[in-house]
C-alpha cells in the first residue's frame, strides 16, 4: 500500500511538471499571437465613382465654370455649368449640362458672408445646386429682430439668397441603429471603425463629451466603452472605444430594426439628389433624400459646418445613427427640425471627413457566404420616404447587440487567444508540487517516528 501511494505521488510530480511546460508553451503562444483584425476599408478605396461622376467632372472644370451636380429622378447625372465651352465637356462625358448664372466660387463667397455675420442660433444655410441659389432658414426661436437683420445681410449679398422660415426648431437630437446611454443622454451607434488595433463606435460629437462612459443591452447595465476622441461643435463627431477592444461578430452590419439588418461595404460621399436610408434607435428606418452639402448649422450649442442636409426625418435618440445607400456608409446624424409624424429637415455628419480626421478606418461586412448578398428590408412608407425602385439600404444580414459576445468566466479563459488558460495551467500545476511535496514529507516523517519508536520502544 506504500509503495502504490510513492507511485501515485511520483505520477503526480511528473503530471505537475509536464503541466508547467505546456503552461509556458501556451502563455508563449497566447502573447506572440496577434488577433485577426476585422476587414476594414479606408476612404480612399471608395473611389470617385462611389461619389457619383458628376463631382470628378466639377473638380476637373473648376469652381468658377461650374456650380454643383446632382442625381436627377431618373438617376442620371446633372451639373451645372456657366459657359458652353464646360457644357459641351459635360455632354461628352454622358452627363447632362444646366446653364446657371452663378459659380459655385458664388455661392461659396455667399455661404462665407453668412459665416462672418453675427451669429442666430436656430438658423442654418446650405448651397442649393439645383435652383443656383443659397438657401437660409430660420426656426421659430429666431426672433423678429434677428431674422430682420440676417435678411439685411442676404439682401446685400444679391437675389440669389433665399429666405425661408421652417417648421420646429433645430436642435441636435441626444436622447441608430442601437441605442446607447451614458449621463448625457441616450444616442444611436453609428458605424464601427478601427485603427487596426482597436476598434470604436463612430458616433455624433454633441451625443458627449471626452470621458464620457456608454452602456446598452438590458436595462443599460452592459459598458460598451468610452467617448476618446471627437469634435463638437465645428463638426459633430466622435468616437467610442469598446471596452474590450474590440467590436465583436457583426461588426459591419448597421441595425434597421425587428433584428434585421444592412451589411456596410464602403464609404463615400454622397450626391444632391441621391437617394438614402438612416437608422435610429427612436424612429428606426426612414428614406428620403439628399437635398444640399456642405451646409452650415447654427444649433444652441455652437456652429457645425460641412453637413449633409437631407429630407429624411429624425427624432430625438436617432443622433449619431448611421445614415448609408445601397450599403455604402455616408453620414451620421446630426440634428435637425421637424419629426417623422410632421417631416422636417435632417443634417448629417459626413464619414468620410471623420474618418480621415480621425485616422480611422471603416469595419465592413462581407457577403453570408462570400457570393450575392440577400435582398434589402424596406422603411415604412411615410412621409413620402418609401423605398425607390432605383435605391436599396444594401443586402441584408440579422443583427445582433453592439456589445461583443457576451461571455463567461470559462469561455474568456478558454480563448486560446488569452494568456489565461497557461496561467490556469501553470498554477494548477504549481499546486500539485506543492502537495506532493507536502506528502512525501508527511510520509517521510511518519517513516521516522515508525523506525524510532521500534527501536526505542
Amino acid at each position: 500500500m506504500r509503495h502504490a501511494r510513492r507511485r501515485v505521488v511520483r505520477v503526480t510530480r511528473l503530471a505537475a511538471l509536464g503541466g508547467l511546460l505546456l503552461g509556458a508553451t501556451m502563455v508563449t503562444h497566447a502573447v506572440a499571437s496577434e488577433p485577426r483584425a476585422p476587414d476594414a476599408v479606408p476612404y480612399a478605396t471608395a473611389g470617385e465613382a462611389a461619389a457619383g461622376p458628376g463631382a470628378g467632372l466639377v473638380s476637373r472644370l473648376g469652381t468658377s465654370r461650374t456650380a454643383g451636380s446632382w442625381t436627377d429622378a431618373d438617376g442620371g447625372t446633372v451639373v451645372a455649368v456657366t459657359d458652353e465651352e464646360a457644357a459641351a465637356e459635360v455632354r461628352a462625358s454622358g452627363a447632362e449640362p444646366k446653364m446657371v448664372e452663378r459659380s459655385m466660387s458664388d455661392l461659396k463667397s455667399a455661404a462665407k458672408t453668412l459665416r462672418e455675420a453675427p451669429r442666430v442660433s436656430g438658423t442654418a444655410w446650405a448651397m442649393d445646386y439645383r435652383s443656383n441659389e443659397v438657401v437660409v432658414r430660420g426656426d421659430s426661436t429666431v426672433s423678429a429682430d434677428d431674422w430682420s437683420e440676417l435678411t439685411e445681410v442676404a439682401d446685400g449679398i444679391g437675389g440669389f439668397v433665399r429666405m425661408e422660415r421652417t417648421v420646429g426648431t433645430f436642435t441636435t437630437r441626444v436622447n441608430g441603429a442601437q441605442p446607447i446611454l451614458s449621463t448625457a443622454g441616450r444616442c444611436s451607434a453609428g458605424f464601427n471603425v478601427t485603427d487596426g488595433e482597436r476598434d470604436f463606435v463612430l458616433t455624433a460629437g454633441h451625443c458627449g463629451p471626452e470621458g464620457s462612459v456608454w452602456f446598452a443591452g438590458d436595462g443599460g447595465r452592459q459598458e460598451v466603452g468610452t467617448t476618446v476622441g471627437g469634435s463638437f461643435p465645428g463638426d459633430d463627431y466622435s468616437l467610442i472605444e469598446y471596452a474590450g477592444g474590440r467590436a465583436g461578430a457583426g461588426a459591419g452590419v448597421v441595425a434597421v430594426g425587428d433584428g434585421k439588418g444592412v451589411r456596410i461595404t464602403g464609404v463615400a460621399d454622397p450626391t444632391v439628389g441621391q437617394r438614402v436610408f438612416r437608422s435610429g434607435s427612436t424612429s428606426g428606418l426612414r428614406a428620403g433624400e439628399v437635398t444640399a452639402l456642405d451646409a452650415t448649422v447654427n444649433y444652441p450649442e455652437g456652429t457645425v459646418s460641412g453637413l449633409i442636409e437631407s429630407d429624411v426625418c429624425a427624432e430625438p435618440g436617432d443622433s449619431g445613427g448611421p445614415m448609408f445607400s445601397e450599403g455604402i456608409a455616408l453620414g451620421v446624424t446630426s440634428g435637425g427640425s421637424g419629426d417623422c409624424r410632421t417631416g422636417g429637415t435632417t443634417y448629417f455628419q459626413p464619414v468620410t471627413k471623420a474618418l480621415a480626421r480621425l485616422g480611422v478606418r471603416l469595419i465592413v461586412a462581407p457577403g453570408a457566404d462570400g457570393g450575392a448578398a440577400a435582398p434589402s428590408p424596406a422603411p415604412p412608407q411615410a412621409q413620402g420616404a418609401g423605398t425607390p425602385e432605383a435605391a436599396s439600404p444594401g443586402s441584408a444580414a440579422p443583427v445582433r447587440g453592439i456589445l461583443p459576445d457576451p461571455s463567461t468566466l470559462l469561455s474568456r479563459l478558454a480563448d486560446p487567444r488569452n494568456v489565461g488558460p497557461g496561467l490556469l495551467v501553470i498554477g494548477g500545476s504549481l499546486v500539485a508540487l506543492v502537495a506532493t511535496r507536502w506528502i512525501r514529507a508527511e510520509q517521510d516523517r511518519k517513516a521516522y517516528r515508525r523506525h524510532y519508536s521500534a527501536t526505542w520502544g
